[in-house]
């Protein structure tokens, strides 16, 4: 198949090159040129004109405002896709943006999935991801093939929006995972107690998770290096509490890992890794 693909950064470039590896013509856009390298691609000057070539086109880009530009804005994506094309956005944004994308696209014949990711950098890497799809589900089986060469675990949540709920109820879980593994870590230290034997004993018991595993793992090591970012996933938590707010849903405790969230931006940290939720703590 002409397959696009716009978000080319640490998850996105490697999902692009499953595709092309598995045969697909690639096509690609970006914002900022030097992202494509030597991607094997060919390369569009906009959106629209990425668009004209291919039956489907990817995005994996960072807020509902970019989303919303590179599908309905100007040489966007709309002005150039054809009736029966489909955008899988692959992004994370606000559930009524990606419904109100779907209509506006769906206005001019071209469908859209959106198709939230979890797995991290390694996930994208390794084509195991959990895709959480939201939209029609016969567009689903059409574009499945493709999911396929992504990720491992392909569910259909629901229609347009659906997708993102998923997204927003795994990050709430995920990072309030993390929080609780910084916490336990500023525990076993401050109590005298190496931290790096104390994550092991947990690992063989009930608290063991991949969270523990590899974010303890960094808290330990004290290697705050992004693997994703931490801006991101405050960004995320801004989501899930707008859509909680909005279906009048209490979640406190995601509430508090939002506060410590804010704190982690309010260091400078939100270049580094999630695990600097610890540093929060240590500095508390």
């Amino acid at each position: 198949m002409k397959v696009g693909f716009i978000g080319l950064g640490v998850m996105g470039r490697p999902m692009a090159l499953h595709l092309q590896r598995a045969g697909h013509e690639l096509h690609v856009w970006a914002r900022n040129p030097s992202r494509i390298g030597d991607l094997p691609a060919m390369v569009w000057a906009t959106p629209a004109e990425l668009g004209r070539q291919c039956e489907v086109v990817f995005t994996m880009i960072t807020s509902s405002a970019d989303v919303a530009g590179v599908a309905l804005g100007a040489a966007g994506l709309s002005e150039g896709m054809a009736p029966g094309s489909v955008l899988v956005d692959c992004s994370t944004i606000a559930p009524e943006a990606a419904r109100d994308i779907a209509a506006r696209l769906g206005e001019k014949g071209i469908a859209m999935l959106d198709a939230p990711v979890s797995g991290g950098v390694q996930g994208a890497i390794d084509a195991s991801l959990a895709i959480m799809a939201g939209g029609d589900a016969a567009v689903l089986e059409r574009v499945r093939p493709l999911l396929d060469c992504l990720g491992k675990r392909i569910v259909h949540v629901g229609p347009n929006g659906a997708g993102q709920v998923a997204k927003a109820c795994n990050q709430m879980i995920m990072v309030a995972a993390i929080e609780a593994v910084a916490e336990a870590m500023r525990l076993a230290t401050a109590s005298g107690v190496e931290a790096a034997k104390v994550r092991q004993a947990l690992a063989g018991g009930s608290a063991a998770s991949r969270v523990l595993d590899v974010m303890g793992e960094r808290m330990v090591r004290r290697d705050f290096a992004a693997g994703i970012e931490a801006r991101l996933h405050h960004k995320d938590f801004g989501l899930a509490l707008a859509a909680a707010r909005a279906s009048g849903v209490a979640t406190p405790l995601t509430a508090v890992v939002g506060q410590q969230l804010n704190a982690l931006m309010a260091q400078g940290w939100g270049q580094d890794d999630t695990s600097s939720l610890l540093r929060v703590l240590e500095g508390a």
